[in-house]
């Protein structure tokens, strides 16, 4: 197996302007490339890795035709480097007798994971440059850091983005909500989250600068970028899935949402009312119910733990209600069979897990593909750190499809026009990031 060479430069140039020339640099180069992005966010105590960039794939397992954990296993296990990659919510169907027949716009694969040909890793001072003999001009971190700080940005994005659509509008909404609530009156399920599409149809946009766009919109701390064969995630999420370190696990689902407030006052008021809402708390406490109990089939015995409950976090865009979720992993367990049981995130199905996944396919009207899966990486050290895909745009380069996703938590006690409402505020930022690049190159366009 080849052995990666790093070599440490120091971060002279600001720090945005890099970020930006190496997502264009790597784009323009490889079919393959990642970036994960925390922000400098300082309400994560769990996060260890500010930001990373995975570009080229210089080797990738086939998990799309087999069972794509145990393919996963084989692969990490051999490897002594870096891996990046996702998993599409649909791996649900592998891992329970499921399936989903609803439209996918967007195609992405059912899980994709991918050693990297350079490795930009951040060092004190400055960044390390790792790549992989074999690649010419590529395996030389000297000329990989010249080429990326020579590469020119375009002035202009060339966006055409003729209507945003709505899959769902507010009148189907609604009934769709009532129906769900009747399963919940009967039994069924206890939560269930339910979620609609926004949509585009011969789009064209640059998935760099609405990346861009969107991340400087909503500064999260599970920020990331991803391309693959021409498809897209640009991604704003504020939730962690699942970090694994050393033997410790770490979930953080969210579950409550409020706006922010336009003065300091109004947003400690808004804080203190999601804090207290009851419909929320319960929201919440279920979904850390299901996530202490999928924890549980890999954990050390007595080990898990609710580290925190209710906690009120502000982002740029909403407060969020975070809780924390930890165990220390069973020895005789392998470390991804903590993703395998924990996945779909219960966050984005709802509870019991597996009759309100049966009902997200029967009520929603798209397939989520890689919405509501998770992106991350595994380190050399066998740990990892996924996030939850949400609040985030997929994209479609070849078919010029577009889309994105936003939804809330149905219980019992949910109003329709402020769960409806909710999405909006959701999906707001990611509509905010297309129609803003789109106005400053076509001057209106999508209005």
């Amino acid at each position: 197996m080849p052995v990666r060479t790093y070599t440490f430069f120091p971060l002279e140039e600001d720090a945005d302007l890099f970020q930006s020339l190496a997502l264009r640099w790597a784009e323009r180069h490889f079919k393959t490339a990642a970036f994960l992005n925390s922000n400098a966010y300082k309400g994560d105590r769990f996060g260890s890795l500010p930001w990373a960039y995975a570009l080229g794939s210089h080797e990738e397992p086939e998990l799309n035709n087999r069972d794509a954990i145990a393919a996963l296993k084989e692969f990490a296990d051999a490897s002594n480097d870096w891996l990046f990659g996702f998993f599409s919510y649909e791996l649900k169907n592998q891992l329970e007798p499921l399936q989903s027949k609803n439209p996918d716009g967007i195609g992405m694969p059912l899980c994709h994971f991918f050693r990297p040909v350079v490795l930009i890793l951040p060092a004190p001072g400055g960044m390390r440059i790792g790549t992989l003999p074999g690649y010419g001009v590529f395996s030389d971190p000297q000329a990989v850091y010249d080429m990326i700080m020579e590469t020119e940005v375009p002035d202009t994005n060339h966006s055409a983005i003729a209507d945003i659509k709505a899959r769902v509008g507010k009148e189907r909404y609604l009934r769709q909500l009532q129906a769900i609530k009747k399963h919940i009156q009967q039994g069924d399920v206890y939560e269930m989250n339910y979620c609609i599409e926004f949509f585009a149809e011969e789009a064209e946009i640059d998935p760099v600068t609405v990346y861009h766009r969107l991340n400087g919109i909503s500064q999260a701390p599970f920020s990331c970028f991803y391309a693959t064969e021409g498809k897209y995630l640009m991604c704003a999420s504020p939730e962690r899935f699942m970090r694994k370190d050393g033997v410790q696990l770490i979930s953080q689902p969210i579950k409550g949402t409020s706006p922010r407030g336009k003065s300091a006052e109004e947003d400690e008021l808004f804080r203190k009312r999601l804090y207290e809402d009851p419909k929320e708390r319960s929201e919440n406490v279920m979904i850390v119910d299901l996530v202490r109990n999928d924890l549980s089939r890999t954990a050390q015995k007595g080990s898990v733990k609710v580290e925190e409950l209710y906690g009120i976090y502000p982002f740029r865009q909403v407060n969020q209600m975070i809780s924390t979720v930890t165990s220390s992993l069973h020895p005789d367990a392998h470390y991804l069979d903590a993703i395998r049981y924990a996945f779909p995130m219960g966050s984005m199905t709802g509870a019991p897990k597996y009759r309100a996944m049966e009902l997200i396919d029967i009520y929603e009207d798209t397939c989520r593909g890689l919405y509501s899966g998770a992106a991350g990486y595994i380190s050399p050290e066998k740990n990892f750190d996924f996030n939850v895909v949400i609040r985030s745009i997929l994209y479609n380069a070849p078919s010029k499809y577009l889309s994105y996703m936003a939804g809330s938590a149905i219980t019992i006690g949910s109003d329709p026009e402020r769960e409806y409402e909710e999405c909006l505020l959701k999906a707001r930022a990611m509509g905010r990031a297309i129609m803003d690049v789109a106005d400053e190159a076509s001057g209106g366009i999508g209005h």
